[in-house]
């Protein structure tokens, strides 16, 4: 059993010129996660739903000015970004970015042994490797095109999940895993979040502006994030209210 608990966390991006003061962003928020539990963080467009993912991943971006992120007691905010991944963190995120010159094989069997600790035996690998695609619905041909170069929104998001599954993090961060999928997509990235769960015991804390995710993958649990910070909670129910009146009673 892990454990990822987020404590009175506050962080602010840094400002754009010397003219300008830093934003404060993250205004304090408290979230704790348990393994085999999903998660699901709701709110509107600019309340910092996005900044409280990449803060917890590392984004250089975001400065944390006060509060804890512990995985299994250990504070992730003194770990370097690819301590936090070694450590079982996983982010998926709403915009995957291109590596142009680095195949998909590479890339994948290089994470797996970071994470891992050692190489994976060639043969065993290959064979995890085509059934975590077939699962996915991905052709065995991406393995040897480069990092999400030329994907489509559906295609970079499957490699997400395969990520995922091939890596088996304690917890895995999804940021708007669904936008720009479509209903087949959808259904298909949602098993995969699915077995990731049920295969690891795997912490979920899922990211969306929309219920329709919720329909594939059911939260334990359901938070409404407003202003930096988590203003509401409740289960699945909650989503449901949310998908008929909106956020505005909560801003």
């Amino acid at each position: 059993m892990s454990t990822l608990e987020i404590k009175n966390l506050t962080a602010q991006v840094a400002a754009p010129d010397e003219h300008s003061e830093p934003k404060q962003i993250l205004k304090g928020v408290n979230l704790t996660i348990r393994s085999g539990e999903t998660h699901a963080i709701m709110g509107p467009n600019g309340s910092g739903k996005s900044t409280l993912s990449y803060t917890i991943a590392g984004h250089p971006k975001y400065e944390v000015t006060g509060g804890e992120v512990l995985l299994d007691g250990e504070n992730l905010l003194d770990m370097d970004v690819d301590e936090r991944a070694r450590a079982g963190l996983f982010l998926a995120m709403q915009y995957p970015v291109e590596v142009p010159g680095v195949s998909m094989a590479n890339f994948l069997r290089t994470a797996a042994t970071a994470v891992r600790g050692e190489a994976p035996k060639l043969r065993d690998w290959i064979k995890e490797v085509r059934g975590a695609q077939e699962e996915l619905s991905i052709d065995r041909a991406f393995s040897e095109r480069s990092v999400n170069e030329g994907f489509s929104g559906g295609e970079k998001k499957r490699h997400e999940i395969l990520q995922l599954g091939l890596l088996r993090p304690k917890f895995a961060i999804l940021d708007e895993t669904d936008s720009g999928l479509d209903v087949d997509a959808l259904r298909v990235v949602s098993e995969g979040i699915n077995r990731y769960r049920d295969r690891n015991d795997g912490g979920v804390l899922l990211i969306t502006h929309y219920k329709r995710i919720l329909n594939y993958v059911q939260p334990d649990h359901v938070h409404v994030f407003a202003d930096g910070r988590i203003v509401t909670s409740g289960g699945p129910e909650l989503a449901d209210e949310l998908e008929a009146n909106g956020y505005d009673r909560f801003l």
